[in-house]
C-alpha cells in the first residue's frame, strides 16, 4: 500500500509540474510570438457534451457552451498530465523518479501528441492530426511543441521531486 501512495504521488507532483510547464511555456509563446495556446474550455464543453452522449462535434466552437466548460477543461487537462506521468513512471518504474533522466520524459510528452491527433482534434472537428484544420502543418507543428514541452516538465517534475528527497531510491 505504501509504494501505491508513493507512486500516486510522484505521478501527481510529477503530472502537475509538467503540465504547469507546458502551460508556461505556451503562456510565453503568447506573448513572444503571439501564437494562441489552446482554449480549454472548448475541452471543458468536449467532457460536458460526452455526458449527453454525443462524442465528437462538426466544429466544437460552435457546440452550445455547457455549465462551468472553463473549470471542467482546465481540471481535465491536468487531469490528463497525471496520467500520462503515471504511464511514464509504469514504464519506467518509480526508481526514474528517484534519478530521472531526459530520454524517457521526452518520449513520453511525444508520445502523448497521439492523444490530441487522433482523439481530440478529431472530436473537435479539426480531422486526424487536425488535417481540416485551416492551417494544418501550424496546428501539428504547435502540438507537438506543446507536448514536447509536456516531456521536459516531466523530466523537470521529476528532478524537482528527486531534489525533494520524497522518493529515496532505496524504497522503490
Amino acid at each position: 500500500m505504501h509504494d501505491l501512495v508513493t507512486a500516486l504521488g510522484a505521478a501527481t507532483a510529477i503530472g502537475i509540474t509538467a503540465t504547469a510547464f507546458m502551460d508556461a511555456c505556451a503562456w510565453m509563446q503568447q506573448r513572444i510570438f503571439g501564437i494562441p495556446g489552446l482554449n480549454y474550455a472548448l475541452v471543458g464543453r468536449w467532457i460536458g457534451h460526452m455526458s449527453r452522449g454525443q462524442f465528437s462535434h462538426a466544429a466544437i466552437a460552435d457546440s452550445p457552451r455547457v455549465a462551468s466548460e472553463a473549470l471542467i477543461g482546465w481540471l481535465v487537462h491536468y487531469a490528463i498530465g497525471l496520467v500520462f506521468a503515471a504511464i511514464l513512471l509504469i514504464a519506467c518504474s518509480l526508481e526514474w523518479a528517484s534519478d530521472p533522466t531526459l530520454l524517457p520524459a521526452l518520449i513520453v510528452g511525444g508520445l502523448s501528441v497521439a492523444a490530441p491527433f487522433l482523439i481530440m482534434q478529431p472530436a473537435f472537428g479539426a480531422g486526424l492530426a487536425a488535417s481540416h484544420s485551416a492551417r494544418p502543418n501550424a496546428a501539428r507543428i504547435r502540438s507537438l511543441i506543446a507536448h514536447i514541452s509536456f516531456g521536459v516538465g516531466l523530466y523537470l517534475g521529476g528532478v524537482i521531486l528527486s531534489l525533494s528527497g520524497l522518493i529515496p531510491s532505496n524504497s522503490v
